[in-house]
């Protein structure tokens, strides 16, 4: 019996020691570590809600300033549907379009949206880029590893 109880408490112990262990590492975690040298990203643009369009321009400028990530991330915005308000002339977003723009990030259109939507491609920024299909660029980047973020 006193053999069990030593054991038992053996264990308490290290079950004990190793849960603070944890947490003291946790509270020491200052994120992953990149160890490749070059990362690509492609970012979703669906919907027109300013907020939104703002706070995912505002994500990729964050990624392309992050230090891990500096000088090594290539990023795309694939704007379809009603994302294509990020493009509008008469929007608000050409000084966080050009911050990006100027930081090498390629800015892309669905020409489905612009063709179904009827959308004179004069009233859209004349610095982005067209591809056939939103879903397609998704589809071949995601194919070729390009991480596919949705914020």
């Amino acid at each position: 019996m006193k053999k069990l109880l030593i054991f038992v408490s053996f264990i308490l112990i290290t079950a004990i020691s190793s849960g603070l262990y944890a947490q003291e590492k946790a509270n020491n975690y200052v994120g992953a570590i990149a160890k490749k040298k070059t990362y690509s990203a492609l970012y979703v643009l669906n919907s027109a809600d300013e907020k939104h369009i703002s706070a995912t321009l505002r994500n990729m400028n964050n990624a392309l300033e992050d230090p891990r990530l500096k000088g090594k991330l290539a990023l795309e915005l694939i704007a379809f549907g009603d994302g294509v308000a990020v493009y509008l002339k008469d929007g608000k977003f050409l000084d966080q379009l050009n911050l990006l723009r100027n930081k090498g990030v390629r800015l892309a259109q669905c020409e489905n949206t612009i063709r179904e939507r009827k959308i004179d491609k004069s009233g859209l920024f004349d610095f982005i880029n067209y591809v056939p299909s939103g879903n397609g660029e998704i589809i071949i980047l995601s194919a070729e590893g390009w991480a596919i973020v949705h914020p």
